[in-house]
Order: structure tokens, then C-alpha cells, then sequence
């Protein structure tokens, strides 16, 4: 077996600590070439498609994406900003965000975001932070929910990648944070937000992305998890059992996947006499394609087509403010017994060079 390099030894170097925000990823551009490759990568993995290898070979390259990778670039190029894909910027972000908080809280810890399929890899991110003498390393998925399908794809591609590493990092993996209190406000937070801006709805209904049936019954706890995050919600929501519903979006392929389906669901509320629905994703902490076209596009003229008059989409938590005071508590819970603790000094400095790059932001903000 060959062995990555090894940075070069010196006696007596201190060691890092850092933390990887995870999350699924997003081709380069919203061009039928950059979503071919990012979709081969993706549904290449088994983890996502349990399908024998060689016939799913011939139906991926065969079929899916020679003309999927079309359809999607369009959807793609409907929701692409002017910085780029929104699931990248959003997740570069909290990044800069969470290792910013992480400073205000005295921790000196190293945050770097990677993305299990497309760039920046892992594998890259992971070497990279080898070459910077971090020996201690969080991974934070961007999925409170755990799934095989995606959190545990990304373990893998962790414990692949250290195959090939001869002084490997000291690792801890957050399985999932469903049930966090700090993450759960962050939701009710941003609901509440929205409900003081606009008035509240005839129905909240929390749309999950969906998997397989087959994964509930071979053992996943994804289907739970989530309805978990529900009940937590609304509770602290004040909700009744009237007042909101679970759904799962996402759905690809002719098998049985979790019930009920999004876009089925708001046709019959609508057809059904419900006029008003605000809609949530809980289980994306950005927004991204998913929720941005999926949703607050495709779902929204369902609704509407079908006699609803009232469709309210309210965003991810994004970069709002409880979300990255959240994501450094669930890193501080995860790094316990760690020597992370920064100089005061170190600490005051970081904090001016902080201060310095958000005021040169600014600056190049208003020239632009």
C-alpha cells in the first residue's frame, strides 16, 4: 500500500484541532457537464443507490444520466446566484462563521467546510489539514438527521481516506444532533420569525428529504429521527396535531420511499379547502436546489394549481445568528476533554484580524 506524504517532522510542534462542516455538495457550474460529473459521483455511491453494481452501472450511465443531467442543470441554473451554487455559499459561510464564534468563545479550533461529492472534497480538506499539523479533527455533518444514505457516507469516505494515511489524526464523528435543544430552537426561531412578519398559516407542514422504504425496515433510524424533530418542534411551537404535518420530498425511481410525499400532500390540502401553508426543510441546514426549486418553486405551484391561495416557504437557518451559536455549542459538546482552550492573548489578536476582514468585507461590498 502507498502511503500519502507525511508533512516534514519537526520536534516539538504544537498540535490543531479542527472541525469539518460536511455537507452533500453541488456541481461546479449549472451546466450539463459539471451536473454530469457531480451526479456520477453521487449516485455512484452505494451508500445512496443499494442497487447491484453492475446493473445500476448500465442504468446510470446508460439511461439517468445522458438525460438527467440536462433536466438538472436547468433546474440548477434556475436557483445559481451570482456567488455560486447557494448550498456552497451557505455552508462557506457558516464555516467562516462557526470558526469566528468559536474564537469568541475562546476555543482555538480550526473551522474548514468540505463536501462529500464535488469540491472541496474531503479527501482534499482532509490532507490539507494534515499538512497544517492538525492532529485533532471534529467532523460535523450538515445533516441533523443521521441516514446511511448520508451521514454515514460520509464516515466512509473519512475512514477511506486515513486507509492511506501512515500517522493518522485523532478523530471523533458527530452521528447526528436531531434532538439538540440548541437546533431545535433555531427552528422554532426562524418559524417564529416569519410568523410575526407574515401571520401564521392554516398548516405548517416539514418537508424531509426521503429515502427508500427498504432502509426503515432494514434498521436506518432516519424516518424517526425525523419525526422526532417534529415533535420537539412544534412542541415548542404550541402546535396541535392539526396545526402541522410530515412530509418527504425528493422521491427518484419507481420503489416505495418514506410516506407522506410532499408534492401529493399540498395538492390534497389544497383541493381539500386548506388556503394557507407555510413550508420548512428541518433536516437541510442550507438551502440548496431541494428546498430552492423543489420547494419553494415546484411545491409552491402544486399548491396553488390545485386551489390553494397562500404558499409561504421559510428558509433554512442558513446563517441566521441562534444557528451558528448552535452549531459551536454542538462542537464544544463534541470536543470535551480536549486541549482547545486559546491564550487570551492569541484570542485578542484573532479577534482584531477578524474584525479587520469583515471590515475590508464591507469595503468591497460598497465598491462593488
Amino acid at each position: 500500500m502507498r502511503f500519502n506524504q507525511e508533512p516534514s517532522y519537526r520536534h516539538g510542534t504544537v498540535s490543531k484541532t479542527a472541525v469539518i462542516l460536511a455537507n452533500l455538495g453541488t456541481p461546479d457550474a449549472p451546466t450539463p457537464a459539471a451536473v454530469r460529473v457531480y451526479l456520477k459521483q453521487f449516485l455512484s455511491d452505494p451508500r445512496v443507490v443499494e442497487i447491484p453494481r453492475l446493473i445500476w452501472w448500465l442504468i446510470l450511465n446508460g439511461i439517468i444520466l445522458p438525460f438527467r443531467s440536462r433536466q438538472s442543470a436547468h433546474k440548477y441554473a434556475s436557483i445559481w446566484t451570482a456567488e455560486g451554487s447557494p448550498l456552497k455559499v451557505h455552508t462557506e459561510k457558516q464555516a467562516g462563521l462557526l470558526n469566528q464564534k468559536m474564537t469568541e468563545r475562546g476555543l482555538a479550533v480550526q473551522v474548514e467546510y468540505a463536501m462529500r461529492y464535488g469540491n472541496p472534497g474531503l479527501p482534499s480538506v482532509l490532507e490539507k489539514l494534515k499538512q497544517e499539523g492538525c492532529d485533532r479533527i471534529l467532523i460535523l455533518p450538515a445533516y441533523p438527521q443521521y441516514s446511511a444514505t448520508t451521514t454515514a457516507s460520509i464516515f466512509d469516505e473519512v475512514f477511506t481516506h486515513y486507509t492511506r494515511v501512515r500517522n493518522a489524526p485523532e478523530l471523533r464523528l458527530i452521528k447526528h444532533y436531531h434532538d439538540d435543544d440548541a437546533y431545535i430552537e433555531s427552528l422554532a426561531a426562524s418559524v417564529r420569525a416569519h410568523w410575526q412578519e407574515h401571520g401564521r398559516p392554516d398548516k405548517l407542514v416539514m418537508s424531509f428529504h426521503g429515502v427508500p422504504k427498504r432502509t426503515l425496515m432494514l434498521g436506518d433510524p432516519y424516518h424517526c429521527e425525523c419525526y422526532k424533530t417534529a415533535r420537539l418542534l412544534t412542541t415548542k411551537l404550541g402546535l396541535s396535531k392539526d396545526e402541522f404535518l410530515v412530509t418527504f420530498q425528493s422521491r427518484f425511481g419507481k420503489a416505495e420511499w418514506l410516506q407522506p410525499y410532499t408534492a401529493p400532500m399540498l395538492e390534497k390540502m389544497a383541493r381539500e379547502g386548506v388556503k394557507r401553508v407555510d413550508l420548512m426543510c428541518p433536516g437541510f441546514t442550507s438551502d440548496c436546489l431541494e428546498t430552492l426549486e423543489e420547494i419553494a418553486m415546484e411545491a409552491k405551484a402544486d399548491f396553488l394549481a390545485a386551489g390553494g391561495t397562500a404558499f409561504h416557504y421559510i428558509a433554512c437557518l442558513n446563517e441566521a445568528p441562534q444557528w451558528i451559536d448552535a452549531m459551536a455549542d454542538i462542537v464544544e459538546q463534541h470536543t470535551g476533554g480536549w486541549p482547545i482552550a486559546m491564550d487570551p492573548q492569541l484570542q485578542a489578536h484573532a479577534l482584531a484580524d477578524a474584525e479587520t476582514g469583515r471590515a475590508r468585507a464591507l469595503e468591497l461590498g460598497a465598491a462593488n
